[in-house]
């Protein structure tokens, strides 16, 4: 039975599911037959193109599926053009081009905003990049080129290579490999390892573990990058489990199905010395490497734009998949905007299983005592939003207290817990303690008051609990 996708929003990969996603590539296949047979899909629609961070592929090739598809396309580039620049809200920008456009896509440098917007936009958002937080359409394009070229998406192997730390397009496409219940290799440049938040989503929500090697040294006297960690699925077990030493000397022999490789994001970077020796540390993807035991069927992989991490000398190399993924952008969005649309409906394949994904439910603490995501290119912490964005988190763990943002998925991990009942608003009962305490076991979600600092909570009339020592 055909399934609309009308008036949704894919701002995370998380938006749609595994079965949701192969049923976009069917959709684009049919479409890539016949791209100029496709004009009359979306005839009569307006794509808004709002683009405040640079970009070359995304935006064009947005812009080339809504054409393809019959649409038209009305577009913003860079935020100095912009009401944005004159202080304007996103929220009211998110209102205001709602209004003239049918779908909206949006890439912009702050995390979360992608998110504010389709909060906002009475019109389905799509999120072209917001920071270094995700880049769903680019996993789509990533998981529809192995898809291609593997013939499946489950149980691969996948080397995860570069910055790791800024780079949007490797979070979104780890956590997507780990639904599909692949083995990931990270290998990031010095000082770029996969954030902590991403590593919690990973083990927690996706019931697998990560193999950590702290400490290792290069593993190859060539100069390759060390082998950071392995993230492996729950589906079995695995040599990682026993002798590490000897699990990443079997990992590299066994060799990988795809070497993904990312820039150095300088734009993310600290601009001091710091940053430059990043800069000089980062290595390149070359015939070399290539030519090394493990890499002999090894597809090379890179969401573009290359600088000097992969060679020219590989582009004629038929492992080289780059310039094909971003060919086949022009079809995945064909799709997806005929899909949120509604211009076209699709068959959803028939389920079968996803045991990589834990279900949530994660309490939503919403904060009104000063609490703030301390991300400071989160949306929630710049000024032109913070006159309306009431911060969001999720309680992603008790032990010890962790919120995860619900705009960019920044973790805190704040100290003070008191509850908005105890004190039955009698001033002086209002008490705040620890919140690595006992008590904060005893306080129902709903009641819970958090503070950033004991000053925030002495501001709002608690005192410290004298029924508790902290320790």
């Amino acid at each position: 039975m055909p399934i609309s996708f009308a008036n949704r929003d894919l701002i995370n990969i998380e938006d749609f599911t595994n079965q949701e996603i192969e049923a976009v590539f069917s959709l684009a296949d049919e479409m890539a037959g016949s791209l100029r047979e496709q004009s009359d899909v979306c005839r009569g629609m307006i794509m808004a193109s709002l683009f405040f961070e640079s970009s070359t592929r995304t935006r064009l090739s947005f812009e080339a599926a809504m054409n393809r598809l019959g649409g038209r396309v009305i577009s913003v580039v860079e935020m100095g053009n912009t009401s944005l620049a004159k202080g304007e809200s996103i929220a009211d920008m998110a209102r205001v081009v709602g209004s003239y456009a049918d779908i909206i896509v949006i890439r912009h440098p702050w995390e979360g905003a992608a998110k504010v917007v389709a909060d906002y936009a009475d019109v389905p958002v799509i999120n072209a990049g917001d920071g270094g937080h995700e880049h769903p359409t680019q996993t789509l394009c990533d998981l529809y080129t192995l898809k291609k070229e593997r013939q499946t998406l489950e149980g691969l192997k996948i080397a995860l290579w570069g910055d790791l730390k800024y780079g949007r397009t490797v979070h979104s496409l780890a956590y997507a490999l780990a639904r599909f219940g692949a083995t990931i290799h990270f290998r990031p440049g010095p000082g770029l390892e996969l954030p902590e938040h991403v590593v919690r989503k990973l083990t927690t929500e996706y019931a697998g573990r990560l193999e950590k090697y702290d400490g290792v040294e290069d593993v190859d006297e060539k100069g390759l990058f060390p082998l950071d960690a392995v993230y492996v699925t729950p589906s079995g077990p695995h040599q990682l489990a026993n002798i590490p030493a000897v699990g990443i000397q079997i990992e590299l022999e066994r060799g990988v199905d795809a070497l993904y490789v990312t820039r150095l994001q300088k734009e993310r970077l600290d601009t001091g010395a710091e940053g430059q020796e990043v800069d000089k540390s980062y290595r390149v993807v070359d015939k070399r490497l290539l030519g090394e035991k493990g890499f002999e069927d090894t597809i090379v992989m890179h969401p573009l734009p290359r600088v000097d991490e992969l060679a020219y000398e590989i582009d004629a190399d038929p492992r080289s998949m780059y310039f094909k993924q971003a060919e086949r952008g022009v079809p995945i969005r064909m799709a997806l905007l005929a899909l949120l649309l509604g211009a076209r409906e699709v068959d959803i394949p028939e389920k079968r299983g996803q045991p990589f994904e834990q279900e949530r439910g994660y309490p939503v603490y919403r904060s009104d005592t000063g609490l703030r995501c301390q991300n400071g290119t989160c949306v929630t912490s710049q000024q032109t939003e913070t006159r309306y964005i009431r911060p969001e988190f999720q309680m992603v763990s008790r032990e010890p207290l962790t919120l995860r943002c619900a705009y960019c998925e920044h973790e805190i991990h704040p100290k003070y817990i008191a509850s908005s009942k105890w004190h039955q608003g009698i001033a002086e009962n209002k008490r705040y303690y620890y919140a690595d305490s006992f008590m904060l076991g005893r306080i129902h979600p709903e009641n819970l008051i958090i503070f950033d600092s004991e000053d925030d909570a002495l501001a709002r009339g608690f005192k410290l609990g004298k029924r508790l020592v902290h320790g």
